[in-house]
């Protein structure tokens, strides 16, 4: 069984967990708010969780989202995800949380109020900005009790992701989890300065990161592959019992690399491709012109591919991204999993 090797032990287990000052025995579902910073009237703001502990010993996952505030999809991922009848029969605990940067969230922003990303400041310092602080609040109250995670993002405003997973695949047990999820593209990814991802890996908490749909938006066939691979996460390490239900297999193709396509000049650009389409060498992706539709410029693609971001702003300067593509062995079957999607 996956995780079975970083289960936390029986005697472990029958113990309480302590978040802020409310404890969660074995068998307990409680929601909690931790206490996190107050806003200049001294309205107090906290970050929203809710644990359910199963009776039996099991992981201890944590399921975040809105690390940036506008990344709204995964907030409505978990929600849909507390209300599943087979978190009954949970065996671990399960720590949801669905809005980290509450200030952000509360203000439809990316950022802290400080204009800081707050997933470049892990692990954090209990004396640094205010987007430090947040950052080790977090992964002392939450990141430091669990053997797993898995982190729910989208893309930033105007820019679309297609849904894809990405971790750290020199790992197996997380290699294993990552194919598991059920999205057809996974991106080894480097682990970024300052990142939750970086701050988990540290503290030996194997952690996915899943992409899917846009900032400021709730998209249904998003939220769905996101609920679908929590659950078949879960399912994987032994948290949940297998589906009653037999589940159609979703193939996983591990991306050799992915490149972005920069406009190179200003102007306006009609786009002739979207989210999940396939590309060759050479296939002209859009054209920038001028607002008089002269003087056009062609964006062309580097090497064959599947398109994985897009920017949905057709104003552009020069240099600004355009089109995130991913690069596979066998680009065929990746652009066929990804039709396949809907029916599953």
């Amino acid at each position: 069984m996956v995780g079975q090797r970083k289960t936390v032990s029986t005697s472990a287990e029958n113990r309480f967990l302590k978040f802020g000052d409310t404890k969660v025995f074995p068998g307990e579902r409680k929601k909690v708010f931790l206490d996190v910073a107050s806003l200049y009237d001294y309205t107090q703001l906290n970050i929203p969780i809710e644990v359910i502990r199963g009776k039996q010993p099991g992981p201890i996952m944590f399921i975040c989202s809105a690390i940036h505030g506008d990344e709204i999809n995964g907030v409505e991922t978990i929600r849909k995800l507390l209300k599943k009848k087979a978190l009954k029969g949970i065996k671990g605990t399960l720590i949801a949380v669905p809005v980290v940067n509450v200030f952000g969230y509360n203000n439809k922003s990316r950022y802290l109020p400080d204009r800081r990303d707050l997933n470049r400041n892990f692990p954090g310092s209990p004396n640094g900005s205010l987007a430090s602080r947040l950052a080790h609040f977090f992964i002392k109250e939450v990141v430091s009790k669990c053997t797993h995670g898995i982190d729910l993002h989208t893309g930033a405003i105007h820019r679309g992701n297609l849904p894809q997973l990405r971790a750290s695949l020199d790992d197996a047990e997380t290699k294993e989890l990552a194919k598991c999820f059920g999205v057809p593209v996974v991106i080894d990814a480097a682990l970024r300065d300052g990142s939750l991802r970086e701050a988990a890996r540290k503290r030996k908490v194997k952690t996915l990161l899943f992409e899917g749909g846009e900032a400021l938006r709730f998209e249904p066939h998003v939220i769905q592959q996101a609920l679908r691979g929590c659950l078949a996460v879960m399912r994987k390490v032994g948290m949940l019992p297998p589906s009653l239900q037999p589940l159609k297999v979703r193939q996983s193709f591990l991306a050799k690399s992915s490149y972005w396509l920069r406009a190179s000049h200003s102007g306006a650009f009609s786009a002739f491709k979207k989210l999940g389409d396939h590309v060759e060498a050479g296939d002209v992706l859009a054209v920038i012109s001028d607002t008089f539709g002269e003087n056009p410029y062609p964006v062309v693609a580097s090497e064959a591919g599947i398109v994985i971001g897009v920017s949905y702003i057709p104003l552009v300067n020069r240099g600004e991204a355009m089109f995130h593509v991913a690069t596979f062995k066998n680009t065929a079957k990746v652009k066929n999993a990804i039709d396949l999607l809907d029916e599953l």
